[in-house]
C-alpha cells in the first residue's frame, strides 16, 4: 500500500467524482483509477462503486476510510516533523534528575532553554544515582544532574555545582523547631520517628554514619512522593532527612544535627565522547556558568567531590 494510493482514495471518497478528485491530485484521471484499483486489489474487494456521475462507497470503502485517513494524516504528521527536526525547529532533550533534587534550582537555566529554543520539547526523568548512571550510560539521558552517580565509569564526565549537608526538617510548630541547632545531641534525636523516602538513594544516606549519630530508621515511616512526604513532616508525624536545598517550604524548618555527618555534592553530568545536541550543550554551559555559591553549605565543596 502506497500513501498516494490512499491519497487517492480519500480525495475520491470526498468528492464521489473520479475527474474532480484527479484534478485535486493533480494527476490524470486514468492515473488515479489505476492506483485506487492497486488498493482495491491489496484489500481484497471493491472500495467505491462506479456509477458514472453516481458513484458511491462501498460498505468495505465506508469502514476502511476513517483507517486510511487517520493513516495518511500520521504518514503526513510525521513527514512533517521530520522536516522540522531536519531544520532543527523541533528538538527532544531528555534530562535525568535524581529524585532528592528540588526542580526549583533549575528552572533558571530551563526557562532560558524555553526562551532560546521555542520548539524544544524536555523529557524530564527521575531516579536515583544508580538509575541515571545507567540512563547516561545507555544514551536514555544526555544530561544528568544530581548527587554521585553509582558506580564509576571512566566515560562520565562530572562538573561540581555546590556540595551541601543533610539537615533535619521538621514542622514549623514541632518542639524541635523552638530549639537552635547547636542544642541538637544524640540523646534528644535518639526517640525521635523518622520519615524517609521510599526511593532514597542509598549513595546519599550511609546507614552507618545515621547510626553513629544515633538516628535509628528502623520504623520510619516510608513515603514515595516528596509531596506527601512534607505534608507529613507538616502534620508533625516525622523527622526527615534531607538535603539542605531540599523541601523549602514555608510550613517546614531545617535544623543542622552537628552529629550527622552527612554531606553531598551536587553535579552536571555528562558522556565524554558522545556527540552532544545543541540543546544539551546549550544546557550544561547554562548551568554551569550559574552561580551556585549561595548553596553550598560547606566549604570544601570541590575538595570533597569524588569525580566519577
Amino acid at each position: 500500500m502506497e500513501m498516494q494510493q490512499v491519497r487517492y482514495f480519500i480525495a475520491v471518497a470526498k468528492t464521489l467524482n473520479f475527474t474532480r478528485a484527479a484534478e485535486q491530485c493533480n494527476v490524470t484521471q486514468p492515473a488515479l483509477t489505476r492506483a485506487i484499483k492497486q488498493l482495491e486489489d491489496e484489500l481484497g474487494g471493491e472500495l467505491i462503486r462506479r456509477e458514472g456521475r453516481l458513484s458511491h462507497l462501498t460498505d468495505l470503502g465506508a469502514r476502511m476510510l476513517p483507517l486510511l485517513t487517520q493513516c495518511y494524516e500520521s504518514a503526513i504528521s510525521a513527514k512533517s516533523l521530520a522536516a522540522q527536526v531536519r531544520k532543527g525547529d523541533v528538538a527532544c532533550l531528555s534530562i535525568g534528575v535524581s529524585r532528592t533534587l528540588d526542580l526549583d534550582l533549575l528552572i533558571e537555566p530551563l526557562a532560558e532553554m524555553h526562551r532560546s529554543f521555542p520548539g524544544l520539547q524536555l523529557k524530564l526523568r527521575r531516579g536515583t544515582g544508580a538509575q541515571i548512571g545507567e540512563w547516561l550510560k545507555n544514551g536514555d539521558v544526555e544530561i544528568a544532574l544530581g548527587g554521585q552517580i553509582g558506580e564509576s565509569w571512566d566515560r562520565l564526565e562530572a562538573w561540581p555545582m555546590f556540595t551541601e549537608a543533610f539537615n533535619f526538617v521538621v514542622a514549623n510548630d514541632h518542639e524541635l523547631a523552638m530549639r537552635n541547632d547547636l542544642e541538637l545531641d544524640v540523646e534528644l534525636v535518639k526517640d525521635l520517628r523518622f520519615l524517609v523516602h521510599a526511593d532514597a538513594d542509598p549513595a546519599e544516606l550511609n546507614r552507618a554514619r545515621l547510626d553513629a549519630a544515633g538516628i535509628n530508621l528502623d520504623l520510619a515511616h516510608e513515603v514515595d512522593s516528596i509531596r506527601d512526604l512534607e505534608a507529613l513532616v507538616a502534620a508533625r508525624l516525622g523527622v526527615a532527612i534531607l538535603p539542605a536545598s531540599a523541601m523549602k517550604a514555608q510550613r517546614v524548618r531545617h535544623l543542622r544535627y552537628p552529629a550527622l555527618d552527612q554531606r553531598r555534592t551536587v553535579a552536571v553530568y555528562s558522556v565524554a565522547g558522545r556527540a552532544r545536541s545543541r540543546e544539551a550543550s546549550a544546557l550544561l554551559n547554562l548551568v554551569r556558568a550559574a552561580d551556585w555559591s549561595g548553596l553550598s553549605t560547606l566549604p570544601e565543596k570541590i575538595e570533597r567531590f569524588q569525580n566519577v
